[in-house]
């Protein structure tokens, strides 16, 4: 006999999803539970096929971003998905017999109904809250409700797909990012940072239909090859490098063969990731054998922070090599302000043995995603929106 988890009377349904799952999403574990009580006790079926074309009906919509788009354009045709899935309700009330148990269950459908049409307007409703409120500090074009960017966002390498971002967000600049984050905090949006989308960890898949995806790919200024004096490096200065989060690894990977040099950076995806991904991953690559992950090679970054300030963080006294290698490792976070220069506050030192930060026998810890305190790194994007 199949198990209840495994059968599929849900029409329309072709996502990776189970009955089970969208009901339980639907109506609830208490309504999974009802359905599998029922289907015990059937004896047509014809009731529960209406309930499930019902069910069928919500989930395709709100699996598909092209759908949803057609009903907010037009409200007759949403009207008249609503009065179908109601009449089949109906249909469905004069069959009951007597039967509480599939009673409740037929509310439970009929509440998943309005709550549908009512997400449909709440929708609608954030969408121009978001146009309104970003518009003012990015290219209306750069707020993206369409069902391809939707679809193109709602997964990374991984392929997992759970929720459908609200907005793919993609600003222009780098001085755009902390305006779009903080609009995004005065509307109460989960917020997903997003480079080349090659993660393998999930960690640019929405999980929250009102989430927004803010692309960092715009953010592609790359600097020349610049040898700078180091935060308490005696000796000669060294080869540096200023990239937007939104360059591609390899723009910079050649910009250093150009000139004679090694970018130790070297993923599997390094015709694809980007900058920002690869801090906020702490990537590697076979090179970091010999040179180490990308922490070992940061002199600096900045970021946006969850309070809607700027970060930047500097490392000190860094020993141009492998961080678990030296003994005492020293970072500056200094807080800044709106405008990009105030300070805010006395910088924070951040300061751990070397040893900390590497697992014995092993590169990347991939266990310890604290780090220390240390912002940014390997966190994927969970404390704050790495921009350069």
């Amino acid at each position: 006999m199949q198990s209840p988890d495994r059968v599929r009377e849900i029409p329309y349904n072709y996502t990776s999803f189970s009955d089970r799952e969208i009901i339980i999403r639907l109506l609830g574990e208490s309504g999974w539970q009802l359905v599998n009580a029922l289907r015990e006790g059937r004896t047509t079926g014809r009731s529960a096929r209406m309930l499930f074309e019902v069910l069928g009906d919500i989930w395709v919509v709100n699996r598909n971003p092209y759908l949803q788009d057609d009903l907010l354009e037009n409200q007759k045709r949403r009207q008249k998905l609503i009065d179908a899935m109601r009449h089949r309700l109906k249909q469905v009330e004069t069959r009951l017999n007597g039967n509480e148990r599939a009673r409740d269950l037929m509310h439970r459908v009929a509440d998943a109904v309005t709550a549908f049409d009512q997400a449909l307007d709440a929708q609608q409703h954030l969408r121009q809250q978001v146009l309104k409120r970003l518009s003012k500090v990015t290219h209306p074009d750069n707020i993206d409700f369409s069902g391809i960017a939707r679809v193109s966002h709602a997964t990374d390498a991984t392929d997992w797909r759970v929720e459908l971002p609200l907005a793919v967000i993609s600003p222009d600049s780098e001085a755009e990012v902390l305006d779009i984050v903080k609009g995004c905090i005065a509307l109460e949006l989960p917020m997903i940072p997003r480079g080349g989308g090659t993660g393998y960890t999930g960690g640019a898949i929405p999980l929250d239909s009102r989430a927004v995806v803010i692309n960092t790919e715009k953010l592609e200024f790359l600097s020349s090859v610049e040898y700078l004096a180091l935060p308490g490096v005696a000796g000669e200065k060294v080869a540096t490098v200023r990239a937007g989060a939104g360059v591609v690894t390899r723009r910079v990977a050649d910009l250093a063969e150009r000139h004679g040099l090694i970018f130790a950076v070297d993923p599997t995806s390094i015709d694809a990731s980007t900058i920002g991904g690869n801090i906020s991953m702490n990537a590697g690559g076979k090179k970091a054998v010999r040179w180490g992950t990308t922490l070992d090679n940061l002199v600096s970054w900045k970021m946006v922070t969850p309070r809607g300030t700027w970060l930047e963080i500097t490392r000190h006294h860094h020993n141009l090599g492998k961080i678990h290698e030296q003994e005492m490792v020293l970072f500056i976070a200094q807080e800044i302000s709106a405008d990009g220069v105030t300070p805010l506050g006395d910088p924070r030192k951040i300061e751990m043995p070397g040893a900390m930060l590497r697992k014995d026998g092993l590169g990347k810890d991939v266990t310890d995603k604290f780090l220390s305190g240390l912002p940014g790194i390997q966190k994927e994007g969970c404390d704050g929106l790495i921009t350069s």
